[in-house]
């Protein structure tokens, strides 16, 4: 473990936090200390350029807050350096530009593998939703509390049974 001493110089301490209490730190202290020193080291990192790697990728939300806020406390969110955030919450003051904006950018990013839209915020950007064609990320409508699913405007839906009437009548049968 890394610690910043009063002099601003890093020392090694070992864990666990008995040899803290030895040394005259609380462990409150240290991880206080210890936050301001992961802090530091990514602040140093930033300038570097990051490797992309295939074995993580992000689930980016554009979803009303209640829905947004369960995948936060499950885990999905996440904010980078330059605070940029994976989510959208969407709420009466969110204007379609906004909403737009956030699309493009989701389905842009390379760290996104996989856009939670849901279906009345799609409704609102229909075009660009059903204009999007990539892949990766993959974008998915998903029910929100307030609004009711429906299948007749959901774009992978339609696809599918799309392939599926095509498929049918190149091999003749109905």
């Amino acid at each position: 473990m890394c610690f910043m001493n009063t002099t601003n110089q890093i020392d090694n301490f070992d864990f666990p936090p008995e040899n803290l209490r030895l040394k005259g730190f609380s462990l409150y202290y240290y991880s206080q200390r210890y936050l301001e020193v992961e802090l530091a080291l990514e602040l140093q990192m930033a300038g570097r350029a990051q490797i992309a790697t295939k074995s993580s990728a992000l689930i980016a939300m554009i979803a009303d807050e209640d829905t947004v806020t369960g995948f936060l406390l499950a885990g999905v969110g996440n904010v980078d350096l330059r605070r940029k955030t994976n989510y959208l919450i969407v709420d009466s003051k969110t204007t379609v530009k906004a909403i737009e904006d956030a699309f493009k950018e989701f389905t842009t990013r390379e760290d996104i593998a996989v856009v939670l839209i849901s279906q009345y915020v799609a409704n609102m950007i229909r075009f660009l939703v059903d204009s999007y064609n990539k892949p990766v990320p993959a974008i998915l409508e998903i029910p929100s509390k307030d609004h009711p699913y429906d299948p007749a405007h959901d774009s992978v839906l339609s696809r599918v049974k799309y392939l599926f009437s095509a498929e049918s009548v190149a091999s003749g049968r109905r």
